[in-house]
């Protein structure tokens, strides 16, 4: 009889090193090799048009386009907030007074985070003097208790999340007819170094 030989499957040398897994870029990288530099009426042109370009004919973005004079100067990152203000609107006093409208703002400032937004409140201090400010975020802050006090009160300025004004906006319960300057805290970044700009959800 012959003999049969069962032939054992050769053991697979496992190589001792691994293949080292690509490191994925994380968007805090990418920022943080990125130098600040001040917003200019061009960043926020793309941004805008990238964000409605899928959903808007031709004829629509183009009625988006702002011209380049609804823009003031940046602050090129010397001035304190307070100091900044003071340049780009140096008629503040008289605006002030002439401001009688409820449910609005004269100032509206857009900020990334409720706790910048408090940040930004307690630093123009020297601009604001007397006026009346609204704090429009979500944090600790009801929409119905916002709601209320614009209907209520005259507000001069208004610090807050562009979700919760948006969502202020489409319940009218803020008007923005009288609203004359719009400032949008551009530069600074938070803990994960992202810009206001750099947030999807924005």
């Amino acid at each position: 009889p012959t003999e049969c030989f069962l032939s054992q499957p050769e053991e697979k040398q496992e190589s001792p090193v691994k293949a080292k897994r690509r490191k994925k870029k994380k968007i805090s990288d990418v920022l943080q090799k990125s130098t600040p530099k001040p917003g200019v009426p061009a960043d926020l042109q793309n941004l805008l048009s990238q964000h409605f370009g899928e959903n808007r004919s031709v004829i629509e973005i183009e009625e988006l386009k702002l011209s380049d004079s609804c823009f003031l100067p940046a602050n090129d990152l010397t001035h304190s907030f307070s100091s900044y203000l003071k340049e780009i609107c140096p008629k503040w006093a008289k605006l002030r007074r002439s401001h009688k409208e409820k449910k609005s703002v004269v100032m509206l400032v857009l900020c990334s985070s409720a706790l910048r937004s408090l940040e930004l409140i307690k630093s123009m201090t020297a601009f604001k003097g007397d006026c009346r400010v609204i704090k429009l975020f979500a944090k600790h802050i009801k929409i119905k208790e916002q709601m209320n006090m614009l209907e209520k009160g005259m507000f001069h300025i208004g610090v807050g999340t562009p979700g919760r004004v948006k969502a202020l906006v489409e319940q009218d319960a803020l008007c923005l007819n009288s609203t004359k300057y719009m400032i949008l805290d551009w530069n600074w970044r938070d803990q994960k170094l992202r810009r206001m700009m750099d947030i999807p959800e924005v």
